[in-house]
């Protein structure tokens, strides 16, 4: 396969589209299957769209086309033509009928995108990923998300090297063949567009179990896995029927097949794939048990599991007309599964995870040259718009929808929207018509979101009048400018919000102009739907303290002018776990300030003596407390610089992290510690997480205020450890602390896990958190570990990913050779999966906020990536956008 792209390709513009002139009604494929080469033959039936007068044109890209025949007959050289990865087809009429035969080579796919072989020749198996546009890699085919068809797929291969054969869709008979070999046929009855084919062929595993739907559907439920992880599948099988019970429940949505797949690899460019019926999962995402997998990996396979399976109805049964319409599918499947996971376990919990993760990796993409719009107005290569951006801020969208009509309006509005779309190809307007049309809304001033760029700042003012006893709530938005947009308009930004006297009571709420129905709640959703309004509360008899966004009600930044006692007294009293967190973010951003600024103490010492108070409360709960003892990151924090020197940000981080361990009290920790050491389980109930996740602060505030004692009790932890989660933390504690003790701890986990890629993934990822300067010897040395390979997207981003975008203070080094070294090695990865590539590139961005030495040595390696010769089309997207957006 050639995988090389076209950097010149003209743009895809969502104001050009237009309907497909040629639609194919039935596919039908047969493989012959193998790993240096396979031959795929496929029968289109072809409808013309009788109102457009266009040639037949199907998509292409490095197929070896053996042979090709219309209506029968072989077509003459002369009748088509396969130029710049099109095939063009004369004299094809509504009703004919397309057959090609062409050959592929998997085992030299490097990019992972199309049919490729999994793992090494010897035992590895074959697979395809399709989405974005990897059928085009297969066959000839309009790859387009709006061609809906009906697929007959079948294999044939060796019955030794292939003994499993699997596609999507229902089983439809199996056989020998002649010569050692055999077949078996997958018929899918529901039309699917082609980003949603698969199959896989290789030495697999399963494991399997009997499902029963709501309604009475019998439904075999299958996971497939080499013979060496198929012990470690059985979480997710549970996580499979909970899921699909819950979305049942949830939302009257039942599986529509007899059979459901699911295969891992470690060998993916993606999470997981939902295709119709053979979900193919990264295995990091699949596979789970106590002795390799923590506790957040576990919650991850459930919540990926799960999400996967939601998109058989969000995404599958109702897909989307164009690629810009991608949020469609993943937004909504976003939240369906936060839904699920905030079901499945705490929801505040879940909440503060879903908005960490937000403003980790989605607002500092708002704030840069990689900004766009949830629905982009343009693209060159759709597989970088597989962002935090279409992904969780599209979540965030729909949750503000979801808000807006309750849960009873948000049901009957799904309910709407797949009845009227079930096996079409929708877009973001039919969404929101449905929503709004089964619930007599007009939710259409939503779209604006989908197009604007950047986050919003909404400003707060309040001011009290106590001889009216009223208090006047002012809220304003503004957008600044992004890449390509200057100019933004007001957004309906839906603020819930509660008023807190100072005792720690919520009052109630008495809006001007609310009715007596309306009247005296302690909470409410008020809508800023223009650039300032005013809300006016009556009957306050004293000044409140305001607790705005609770559950961070609109992805948007806050800025209130809170005092630090305000601040402390949410972080304290606020019965919201989400606001009590924020409060508490907010509260250590304003320490983070103290301390930069040395202009006094007051919002420190706030911050410390809340969580003291906070830490000595036994009834806290634990999980919460450990969150709340976690400053904000210092992504976060860097987003309160002019000018960002990311050593200086870790330096004011660790301190403010000392100064809290300092007030806390080292013997007060100590016997914390002590206490949760001695409760120390395999467990997987809320309890036992939450006491892993509290011990694991705790000892990471002792190390520093004590790193010899600490390290000590890392020591033991570690050698003691019945868990990964605790395992995993304990070297944590060592390797960032550069403890003596850390080499040993690391050789003995790299003996112990040597033949297990997703633990040794996490020995990878664990070594790029040394602190500062030190970091980048050790990448140096890491990449030339036998265990390493640029071949494999998951070792890349233990490696290289983990690095650079989660250790600033390690890969902006003031002498430049983290860009440098990133630099090199993305032209390198770029000429085996231009896919991974394009995502690692994307560590530069925020390069222009740096301060002015970094950002020019920043932006020499920049240039030096766009000035390779031959880039993808993957890549140079992303580095001309990051110098020029």
């Amino acid at each position: 396969m050639n995988n090389r792209s076209d950097t010149s390709s003209t743009l895809v513009r969502l104001d050009e589209y237009r309907a497909p002139a040629w639609r194919v009604s039935q596919v039908e494929l047969t493989f012959d299957l193998g790993i240096d080469t396979t031959e795929v033959t496929s029968r289109l039936h072809l409808q013309r769209d009788p109102a457009q007068d266009a040639p037949l044109r199907l998509d292409g890209e490095g197929l070896e086309l053996l042979s090709i025949s219309l209506d029968g007959q072989a077509l003459d050289e002369r009748a088509w033509r396969y130029v710049d990865n099109v095939l063009e087809v004369d004299d094809a009429r509504d009703g004919s009928v397309l057959e090609t035969r062409v050959c592929l080579r998997p085992a030299a796919n490097t990019a992972l995108e199309g049919l490729y072989l999994s793992g090494p020749r010897e035992r590895g198996f074959l697979l395809t990923q399709c989405e974005a546009e990897g059928f085009r890699h297969i066959t000839f085919f309009p790859d387009r998300p709006d061609v809906l068809a009906s697929y007959k797929v079948t294999l044939c291969a060796d019955r030794d090297r292939f003994p499993v054969l699997l596609a999507g869709g229902n089983p439809d008979g199996h056989g020998e063949l002649e010569g050692g070999r055999h077949w078996a046929r997958f018929v899918d009855p529901h039309p699917k567009p082609s980003y949603l084919f698969a199959l896989v062929a290789g030495r697999l595993q399963k494991i399997e179990r009997d499902y029963v739907t709501s309604s009475g559907r019998a439904v075999k439920l299958v996971i497939w896995a080499e013979p060496d992880a198929i012990g470690q599948c059985g979480y997710a099988m549970d996580a499979l029927e909970r899921s699909m019970r819950w979305d049942e429940d949830t939302y009257g949505r039942e599986y529509d097949l007899d059979v459901f797949h699911v295969v891992a690899t470690h060998d993916f460019n993606m999470g997981a794939m939902e295709n119709k019926g053979l979900n193919i999962f990264n295995a990091k995402y699949l596979l789970a048990d106590p002795d390799s997998s923590t506790d957040d990996e576990y919650r991850a396979v459930e919540a990926v599991v799960a999400h996967e399976y939601f998109h058989n109805w969000s995404g599958n049964r109702v897909t989307c007309r164009d690629w810009f319409q991608l949020s469609l599918k993943e937004g909504l499947t976003v939240f369906r599964e936060q839904q699920f996971s905030a079901d499945m376990n705490s929801s505040a919990l879940k909440r503060i995870e879903d908005v960490a993760l937000l403003r980790r990796a989605q607002f500092p993409e708002d704030a840069g040259p990689l900004a766009h719009p949830v629905r982009p107005a343009q693209y060159s290569e759709i597989n970088n718009f597989y962002t935090a951006t279409v992904y969780e801020k599209g979540s965030e969208l729909v949750r503000m929808v979801a808000g807006r009509l309750g849960r009873e309006g948000f049901r009957r509005g799904m309910d709407r929207y797949f009845a009227r779309n079930d096996g079409r190809a929708a877009t973001l307007e039919d969404f929101l018509g449905a929503l709004g049309d089964a619930n007599g809304i007009d939710l259409m001033p939503y779209l604006a979101w989908y197009a604007q760029a950047g986050t919003p700042r909404l400003s707060a003012r309040g001011h009290y009048d106590a001889a009216h006893r009223t208090y006047t709530l002012t809220l304003s938005q503004h957008t600044p400018p992004t890449p390509h947009q200057s100019h933004k308009q007001p957004l309906p930004i839906p603020v819930k919000l509660g008023l807190f006297d100072r005792a720690g009571g919520m009052l109630p709420l008495h809006l001007t102009a609310d009715s007596a129905e309306t009247s005296g709640a302690t909470e409410r959703v008020v809508v800023l739907d223009r650039a300032e309004q005013v809300f006016v509360f009556q009957q306050v008899n004293d000044a409140p303290v305001p607790s705005l966004l609770r559950g961070f009600s609109a992805p948007v930044i806050l800025e209130c002018t809170y005092e630090p006692a305000d601040l402390a007294l949410l972080l304290r009293h606020d019965p919201d776990g989400f606001n009590r967190w924020e409060a508490g973010q907010q509260l250590a951003a304003r320490a983070y300030d103290n301390l930069r600024e040395g202009d006094g103490t007051g919002a420190l010492d706030a911050w410390c003596e809340a969580l003291e108070a906070l830490f000595n409360d036994s009834a806290m709960d634990e999980a919460l407390l450990a969150d709340l003892l976690t400053p904000p990151g210092e992504i976060e924090l860097a987003e309160r610089e002019r000018q960002v020197d990311p050593s200086h940000v870790h330096a004011l981080r660790q301190q403010l992290q000392e100064q809290l361990a300092l007030r806390i009290g080292q013997q007060a920790l100590q016997r914390r510690y002590e206490a949760l050491v001695s409760h120390t389980s395999v467990q997987l109930d809320a309890r036992s997480q939450a006491r892993r996740r509290l011990k694991r602060r705790v000892l990471e505030l002792l190390a520093r205020i004590d790193p010899w004692t600490a390290h000590a009790q890392a020591t033991l932890q570690y050698d003691n450890a019945p868990s990964m989660t605790d395992r995993l933390a304990a070297l944590s504690v060592l390797v960032r602390g550069n403890a003596s003790q850390a080499h040993a701890a690391l050789a003995h986990f790299r003996e112990r896990y040597a033949d297990n890629p997703l633990a040794m993934d996490k020995w990878f990822s664990v070594q790029t958190q040394l602190p500062g300067e030190l970091v980048i010897e050790r990448v140096h040395a890491l990449e030339g570990d036998a265990a390493f390979t640029l071949k494999n997207p998951n070792r890349v981003n233990s490696l290289f990913g983990a690095w650079a975008r989660n250790n600033p203070d390690g890969f902006h080094r003031t002498d430049g050779s983290g860009y440098q070294l990133l630099a090199e090695r993305l032209t390198q990865l770029d000429a085996l999966n231009p896919q991974i590539a394009a995502r690692m590139a994307t560590a530069f961005n925020g390069w222009q906020r740096l301060e002015p030495s970094r950002r020019a040595l920043a932006r020499t390696a920049i240039e030096s990536v766009a000035a390779h010769v031959g880039l993808s089309r993957n890549l140079n997207e992303i580095v001309q956008s990051m110098l020029h957006g």
